[in-house]
């Protein structure tokens, strides 16, 4: 289907979505969020796909949530949208899946393939705190992070009080909600908000670059099952963490990656891997 406010692309085993607002530094809609959420659904249900990257258009990544779309919720507007007519229906969530990561901004941890944000420019409010349902956040060494929200009258909104902390420790957590100030990709790097700082125009490729090596090197299907045990492992105990992972790990050993795996070290040579 045809988007109308970002821009889908798969290649080499990666899907690519860019939030394509430029003009207004990819101000969050709730088009977007639609159009987000049915592009990274679709991808994670494509078996050409392995890795998904999402990235802004232009100067911006994500400069928050738009302000035309504030205002009306001051009015009490309406807060849901729909994909056009063409659209089809989403892509089922596992059964297993906790309610929790079934929402309009957390379903991002419960797709089965690694999803790494491109931060190439600003990403504040709801920019950054719907990044944080990522697996992974690389940035440009031109990227900027803020919460804001103490600066629009607002709250810790969309579970960042919760995510936060368990990226960057509480003292920065609150540094960082409290104060709303902005902060250059070296100081996200040092708390941790960033796993690496990249060169501006280096930065898709180099993302890219890291995306098909998970892509052509590693398992899919150990991928899905790392993700599920990182994020599955939120709502459970240690005990039952170990309990789980002894089991898959048994399970692992009968499986055709696994096979594979093994062979291709000894053979010296790139994975065929197939999920299986």
């Amino acid at each position: 289907m045809g988007y109308a406010e970002i821009l889908f692309e798969v290649s080499d085993g990666i899907a690519q979505v860019t939030l394509d607002r430029p003009d207004k530094l990819n101000a969050w809609t709730l088009s977007m969020g639609a159009e987000v959420e049915h592009a990274l659904r679709s991808a994670d249900a494509d078996p050409a796909v392995r890795v998904i990257v999402v990235t802004g258009a232009g100067k911006g990544y994500c400069a928050g949530a738009d302000m035309d779309m504030l205002v009306g919720l001051q009015g009490g507007g309406d807060t849901t949208t729909a994909l056009p007519a063409d659209a089809a229906a989403l892509p089922p969530l596992p059964d297993d899946v906790p309610a929790a990561l079934r929402g309009p901004y957390s379903y991002p941890m419960a797709l089965s393939k690694p999803v790494i944000a491109a931060v190439n420019g600003v990403a504040a409010g709801l920019g950054l705190s719907y990044m944080l349902y990522y697996d992974m956040r690389f940035a440009s060494d031109r990227a900027r992070f803020g919460t804001v929200f103490a600066r629009r009258g607002l709250v810790a909104e969309h579970g960042s009080a919760f995510l936060l902390p368990r990226l960057v420790g509480m003292h920065h957590a609150a540094d960082l909600l409290f104060s709303g100030r902005l902060i250059d990709a070296r100081e996200a790097l040092a708390m941790g908000l960033v796993n690496r700082v990249i060169e501006h125009d280096r930065l898709l490729p180099e993302v890219r670059e890291y995306a098909y090596e998970l892509a052509t090197k590693c398992s899919p299907r150990s991928l899905k099952l790392m993700k599920r045990q990182l994020y599955g492992d939120l709502f459970t105990d240690l005990g039952a963490s170990i309990q789980l992972s002894d089991e898959e790990m048994v399970r692992s050993f009968g499986t055709e990656d696994f096979k594979e795996g093994v062979a291709s070290f000894l053979q010296r040579r790139l994975p065929r891997f197939t999920g299986r």
